[in-house]
């Protein structure tokens, strides 16, 4: 559960470290005032891939390889290997022991995340990397005790309310905690200890953060490429889902129930109301609104079908490996440059969170090079 680490907390394990490769071409501000991509591709049916993350405003934050809640990272040829069998404590923070029930934990959770176990190859990186975050959240954890820093039982259970709603019911949250060795006190405890980390971050980092008008303009005007918005399609549809693979019967079955359904919105049928009552798809709720989309998000039958259409027109029938759709173009928006008054919010998010990673990574060497630390393995 540590890898939900408020974001203070997540930019100060990150700075100062090695970075990992960034997980999407989106970690900058491009596209920024491009209408809700991260909604723009269906939830199931017309998808070809999932959809990118959208924009963070985050750029210089990735995972840390090792560090909690990242996804194990590949090895270094010169890192130090780690012993096969680990003691009962793996390092020291002035006299603050880290046990192997910790680090195991920890490692527990990455490997939960990852959906799998730490390749042998990548053991020794891995490992040296989760020690690592845990000596930073140690000497993170003894400066709170330091100063005092305290978190309200109201702020610590909004935050678990937001952990919880990450699952799809109480009893998957129960079991995730399970498979991580931990009690909803032990969550409690360490979701109190990282508030409290974040808090003090945010006091110390904050204060020393102002971005201006002129450095937003002049990110803007030195990144042009980074504010072309590519030619973008608004659509509903109706699916009818069948497997690529299904007989020949059941094929046919399900194209004349999507054949029915366009003759009724041919004939003047309300096409969202026939969506939310017969699409086999997560936007059926909607009317079958998929949002804006890209080129190159749909699957390329559904694609084709909907760069044919004019805006209001409804497609025949079109199969892709979901099953049947019948699609209908509710807009279409021509390629543009976003405007500097439209990006700039977003600019000024990135370039805030850029300067507080620098500044929190100042904050956390300085916390470390007054610390004692020992490494035993």
């Amino acid at each position: 559960m540590r890898a939900y680490l408020p974001i203070a907390v997540t930019l100060l394990l990150s700075a100062g470290c090695q970075k990992a490769p960034a997980q999407s071409t989106n970690s900058t501000p491009a596209g920024a005032g491009a209408t809700s991509q991260a909604a723009a591709v269906p939830a199931a049916g017309a998808t070809q891939a999932p959809a990118p993350s959208a924009p963070t405003g985050q750029p210089g934050v990735p995972p840390v390889a090792g560090a909690p809640g990242a996804a194990p990272q590949s090895q270094s040829p010169a890192v130090k290997p780690v012993p096969a069998q680990l003691p009962e404590v793996l390092a020291r923070v002035n006299g603050e022991a880290i046990s192997r029930a910790e680090f195991e934990r920890a490692l527990k959770n990455i490997e939960g995340r990852a959906g799998r176990q730490v390749p042998s190859e990548q053991r020794d990186a891995v490992y040296r990397g989760v020690l690592d975050q845990l000596v930073t959240f140690h000497v993170l954890q003894q400066e709170v005790k330091a100063r005092n820093i305290a978190v309200s039982d109201a702020d610590l259970d909004a935050r678990l309310a937001e952990v919880k709603k990450q699952f799809p019911s109480e009893d998957e949250f129960k079991k995730a905690l399970g498979s991580r060795g931990m009690s909803l006190d032990d969550l409690r405890k360490e979701t109190r200890s990282e508030l409290a980390v974040s808090k003090m971050v945010e006091s110390v980092v904050a204060p020393q953060i102002k971005i201006e008008e002129n450095e937003v303009k002049d990110f803007y005007d030195k990144n042009p490429d980074q504010f072309q918005q590519p030619e973008s399609y608004r659509a509903s549809h109706i699916l009818i889902r069948v497997d690529a693979g299904a007989p020949d019967a059941q094929k046919k079955e399900a194209r004349a129930k999507a054949e029915g359904l366009l003759t009724q919105v041919q004939a003047g049928g309300d096409f969202a109301q026939l969506a939310k009552d017969n699409s086999q798809d997560g936007s059926a709720p909607n009317g079958g609104d998929l949002n804006y989309f890209r080129k190159g998000q749909m699957v390329e039958p559904f694609q084709k079908a909907v760069e044919a259409l004019k805006v209001g027109e409804v497609s025949g029938v079109v199969e892709t490996q979901f099953g049947y759709h019948i699609i209908k173009l509710t807009d279409r928006k021509p390629a543009r440059t976003v405007t500097l008054a439209e990006a700039g919010p977003r600019i000024g998010q990135f370039l805030t969170m850029r300067a507080q990673q620098q500044k929190a990574g100042e904050f956390l060497q300085q916390l470390r090079s007054k610390s004692k630390i020992e490494i035993l393995i």
